[in-house]
């Protein structure tokens, strides 16, 4: 190592991405993978580095390396440095426009059928040049790809006072946009929507069985239900909407569906939807990273989503 004091020109971007790296993903070995490289290339960089300033900037710990107090004032630094490379990243990207490039969409199961068709149709013949990948997840796992950089824009949905709300993600540095408001369905046999003729309130069923998501998935309605005064008996378990659909057709139960899901899913004769009050709406959002939108082909995208025709789902703008 030098005893000369170091200099600006000792930093190099290689270096200051791999401290980033480390200090974002904890390990040599998950920050080598982040950065598509090995973990002796990784090693190395951060030697030479080391070598070049004079100082250690990762010490033993245990079975791995951790940064030393040389290494986090570096690595805070490496932030903005690498922030500001992606931003130029995505200038240079600007200046090319839409010839080249891809666009990743992460949306739930009902939008695969729906909006993620219309979407990266409409955008494959207005930019021809682009190409796209498409992830199909539940919101927390779209939202997940989004920061993990695995996805460029995640379309999500959230009720009344979700916890997985992807706007409170905002305040943790995400970019959201609402799109549309949906309604909420109850779905019943048609038999059991004669016996009830006026207008259904949620606790009119608290007597029925219910058919409903996954036990996350599930949260606004047994939420719903709780303000209502009951807990709603969960005979069935899928987040499938036909299924749902079939089993209330068998007379299994009921069944809160979005219009969305139910585009997916047309009803049978038999069962019949009906507007159900103190459930609230289903709102849609478009998520994207921190300076996402700064690319041509993500900001493109999201803006195709705004403008995309989505009445014939019984979607509402947001």
């Amino acid at each position: 190592m030098t005893d000369a004091p170091p200099t600006g020109r000792d930093l190099d971007s290689a270096s200051l991405q791999a401290v980033h790296a480390l200090a974002v993903r904890g390990s040599v070995t998950a920050a080598a993978a982040s950065l598509g490289v090995s973990q002796p290339a990784l090693s190395q960089t951060l030697r030479r580095l080391e070598a070049r300033i004079g100082t250690a900037v990762t010490a033993r710990s245990g079975r791995g390396v951790v940064l030393t107090e040389a290494g986090r004032v570096l690595a805070r630094h490496a932030a903005t440095v690498v922030h500001a490379m992606d931003r130029a990243a995505d200038e240079l990207d600007d200046l090319r426009g839409l010839r080249a490039g891809t666009v990743r969409v992460a949306a739930f199961p009902s939008a695969s059928s729906t909006v993620v068709p219309r979407l990266l149709g409409g955008l494959a013949a207005a930019h021809p040049g682009l190409s796209f990948g498409y992830l199909e997840a539940e919101p927390p796992e779209a939202v997940q790809a989004v920061r993990a950089r695995e996805a460029d824009v995640a379309v999500t949905f959230a009720y009344p006072d979700d916890p997985d709300d992807p706007a409170a993600d905002a305040l943790d540095g995400l970019e959201t946009r609402p799109l549309w408001r949906e309604t909420l369905w109850a779905v019943l046999p048609e038999a059991r929507a004669l016996r009830h003729r006026g207008p259904l309130a949620l606790r009119d069923l608290a007597d029925d069985r219910w058919i409903a998501g996954c036990v996350r998935c599930r949260r606004h309605l047994v939420s719903a239900c709780a303000r209502s005064g009951f807990a709603p008996a969960t005979s069935f378990e899928t987040d499938n909407a036909a299924a749902a659909v079939g089993m209330v057709h068998a007379g299994l139960g009921v069944a809160l569906l979005p219009s969305l899901a139910l585009a997916t899913a047309p009803l049978p004769r038999g069962v019949v939807r009906r507007r159900i009050s103190g459930v609230g709406e289903r709102t849609t959002h478009a998520v994207t990273a921190p300076g996402g939108l700064g690319s041509t082909a993500v900001r493109a995208a999201v803006d195709a989503l705004a403008r995309l025709r989505v009445g014939d789902w019984e979607l509402r703008r947001a």
